[in-house]
């Protein structure tokens, strides 16, 4: 799985295409989306436009919370699939825990059915807390592959990023720059000078080294080559303790603890 790939949350699906096609053109290799996001299969078109090779791209999709259940879930993945126009994807994901609904580990059984299958080339989860994690693997013996959450110089989740490394699973933000709302933030526009670079670059930057899984999202292409040219300098220790200094529990998201 790249370390650094393309999000598509929030594209409208008729925009979807350019965005990834841009994206594509500039180098990503991994794309990923949902079925909420209504965009599936803007993404689909794009992958088919590109002429690249399947085992060149990785595209990660996930089941919504309406859809959670076993049998549910199996259906909602063939309609993803189907949406995509591809017949695996390489990462399919639980997208909440939703834990009121309390359907996740039938959710998670199905999951392990698609990768046994070889529809899936590995399973994870999405927004889901410690104890979430905890009870799924404690249930199943089964690991997550990944926790795709919300995480950002803001919200930097220590305790389950620790988690994520007891267990060797990876950890991958959404909302890796917080929706832009740190960018102003006087310690990254001082790093950004120094380097020559945007806020949102040293951002990007911040989570590579701290080995963080990225999928930033845009529409422009400018920002979408700008958010790729990450990987020509580095921060230094006193830095990333500057940047560590801006956690504040700071979410632009639901609570995964209550989010239905």
């Amino acid at each position: 799985m790249p370390q650094l790939g393309f999000g598509v949350f929030q594209v409208p699906d008729d925009e979807t295409a350019a965005a990834v096609t841009a994206a594509l053109e500039a180098g990503y290799r991994s794309i990923d989306t949902a079925a909420v996001y209504g965009n599936e299969a803007g993404v689909g078109r794009a992958l088919a436009g590109a002429g690249l090779p399947r085992e060149e791209l990785f595209v990660t999709t996930k089941v919504w919370n309406a859809d959670q259940g076993h049998d549910a879930t199996l259906r909602a993945f063939d309609a993803s699939l189907g949406r995509l126009g591809l017949d695996h994807v390489d990462l399919y994901l639980i997208h909440w825990p939703a834990p009121a609904q309390d359907r996740y580990l039938d959710t998670w059984r199905a999951l392990r059915t698609l990768l046994a299958d070889g529809r899936t080339r590995a399973v994870g989860v999405s927004n889901f807390q410690p104890a979430h994690l905890r009870r799924l693997i404690e249930d199943s013996g089964v690991v997550p592959a990944v926790n795709q959450v919300e995480l950002h110089p803001g919200l930097q989740q220590r305790e389950l990023r620790a988690v994520h490394a007891e267990y060797g699973i990876a950890t991958e933000a959404w909302s890796p720059l917080a929706q832009g709302a740190l960018l102003a933030e006087p310690a990254l526009a001082a790093i950004a000078r120094r380097h020559g670079r945007s806020p949102a670059q040293v951002v990007l930057r911040w989570h590579l080294q701290l080995g963080t899984v990225v999928i930033p999202k845009s529409v422009t292409p400018a920002r979408i080559r700008e958010n790729l040219d990450v990987f020509g300098f580095a921060l230094d220790d006193a830095e990333m303790a500057a940047i560590a200094a801006l956690d504040r529990g700071m979410r632009t998201g639901p609570d995964p603890d209550t989010f239905v």
